[in-house]
């Protein structure tokens, strides 16, 4: 009997250990984490999108540098959308970084009347200061030309911005990239023709294509405007493809171009660019789109 008690406790013994084995690997102290545990969440890579970069360069046009927001015919960065320290504008920089963080690490290099294909150099500007975040808004120039035949063509509109997404890329790997699409031009037509100032401006050289000929409502004159916006349509197009191909980049689902532009957010000088109250718009539009969880949101 005592010789078989002591098998028994032998095999008892033999059975607790493995027992005790396999507790130990459902709490975590075996070779390697179970699904679950703190260590295997941790192993879980970071989200690609950070939506509180530390810093921003502005790259565009006169829409990013505030062009006749303040005074007529003039820049006014002060209340530029992306990079603005303009209060009533509450920019893009300033919700992102705060009053002091934009002063200290935001940066605009639009600059008034820019097409697609001066994007590449504003580009490699912005990269020397090695922002979070780079803005970018253009195109409406590429359609705002002396008349529509001279509108910038779709395919070399496409090239132009992937050269500079490249140039980017070749400096900065993870830099996020916020586009913005075009504004609908059309609209913008629309609402300022009804000021007799703001026509006068016009004739001075803002966007021909469109405005030229204000008043002029025959087939001639509407097919014109007709061909323009149907560029834009295709610029934003554009816009969406190129930056869908970097896991990087967010197009605004063209919110800008949806955005129905009243008199309040046109500029009362030219009634065609934003004013202080469309900049915030823009500035809203383009904090949402940064901030939300996910790039459709």
């Amino acid at each position: 009997m005592r010789k078989r008690s002591s098998r028994g406790r032998a095999a008892l013994a033999v059975v607790a250990a493995a027992l005790l084995g396999v507790a130990g690997c459902d709490t975590g102290g075996g070779g390697s984490p179970a699904p679950g545990t703190t260590k295997a969440r941790a192993a879980k890579p970071a989200p690609l999108w950070d939506r509180s970069p530390s810093s921003i360069a502005a790259v565009g046009d006169s829409i990013t540098r505030g062009f006749d927001a303040c005074t007529v015919l003039s820049d006014c960065p002060e209340v530029s959308w992306a990079t603005g320290s303009d209060a009533k504008v509450d920019s893009l920089a300033v919700r992102l970084l705060g009053v002091t963080g934009a002063a200290e690490r935001s940066w605009n290099y639009a600059v008034t009347g820019a097409r697609m294909a001066d994007l590449p150099d504003q580009m490699a500007q912005a990269a020397t200061r090695a922002p979070q975040l780079v803005t970018v808004m253009a195109g409406a120039n590429d359609a705002c030309r002396a008349s529509a035949s001279a509108m910038t063509p779709v395919a070399d509109f496409r090239a132009q911005f992937e050269d500079a997404l490249r140039i980017l890329r070749a400096a900065l790997p993870k830099t996020q990239v916020y586009v913005a699409s075009v504004p609908d031009l059309k609209r913008l037509w629309s609402e300022g023709r009804s000021n007799p100032l703001g026509k006068e401006v016009w004739k001075l050289g803002i966007c021909p294509s469109m405005l030229s000929g204000a008043d002029d409502l025959t087939g001639a004159a509407m097919s014109r405007r007709e061909r323009v916006q149907q560029r834009v349509v295709e610029y934003n197009r554009v816009l969406k493809e190129v930056c869908a191909k970097d896991r990087r980049c967010r197009f605004d689902g063209n919110a800008v171009y949806d955005y129905r532009f009243g008199t309040d957010q046109l500029s009362h000088w030219d009634w065609f660019h934003p004013s202080k109250d469309g900049q915030a718009r823009l500035a809203a539009i383009a904090y949402r789109t940064i901030t939300a969880p996910d790039p459709a949101a």
